[in-house]
């Protein structure tokens, strides 16, 4: 278990929309990210493995813990990229991805992200903005557990395997042409 605050200056999203290659990879590329770590919230049961997390049975959503500067990029700004990048009308769903693993969750940190994240999802239903209701849960953010090395930067390490090449890339190139000018200048 890690603690949801980082440091006195950057705050902490917990964000689960599908697999979490997927949102990791697109919100390393954020400016004013400092660090995203692949993770499972929300379950019943203490530091789930990924193969008991992917059974469903655990309760866990696959989610990014994203640490932020709020100077830089605001809490509703990775909420919008959030929305733009899954289906959040899907339930316990991604694509081909099925499973309680993969719903569309956010874990707030703070009464500030509650508030922020109930109001975007009303705006977004009052504008109509998906073809069906947005399901994604909106909760207080329990315990959050890091996923095994090896789902660390999972996209920049595989980025010929098939499921990175047709899920993750897609959702890569939706955030570069919507929000090209929230991606990092630094170029990592």
């Amino acid at each position: 278990m890690t603690e949801l605050q980082s440091s006195p200056a950057l705050e902490t999203a917990i964000l689960g929309g599908g697999c979490f290659w997927c949102l990791e990879a697109v919100f390393r590329e954020v400016e004013g990210v400092h660090a995203v770590t692949s993770g499972y919230c929300g379950g019943h049961v203490d530091a789930p493995s990924y193969r008991a997390v992917c059974t469903g049975g655990t309760g866990h959503a696959e989610v990014v813990k994203i640490d932020f500067d709020p100077v830089v990029v605001g809490y509703r700004e990775l909420l919008e990229i959030f929305f733009t990048i899954h289906d959040p009308t899907t339930v316990d769903r991604q694509g081909n991805d099925v499973g309680p693993q993969y719903r569309s969750a956010i874990f707030v940190t703070s009464d500030d992200q509650l508030h922020t994240a109930l109001a975007l999802i009303e705006e977004l239903g009052e504008l109509r903005v998906f073809p069906k209701a947005i399901v994604t849960k909106v909760e207080r953010a329990p315990a959050f557990w890091p996923a095994e090395p090896e789902h660390h930067d999972y996209y920049a390490h595989n980025t010929d395997q098939p499921y990175c090449q047709y899920v993750v890339a897609p959702k890569i190139a939706k955030f570069r042409a919507k929000f090209g000018e929230r991606r990092r200048r630094d170029g990592r």
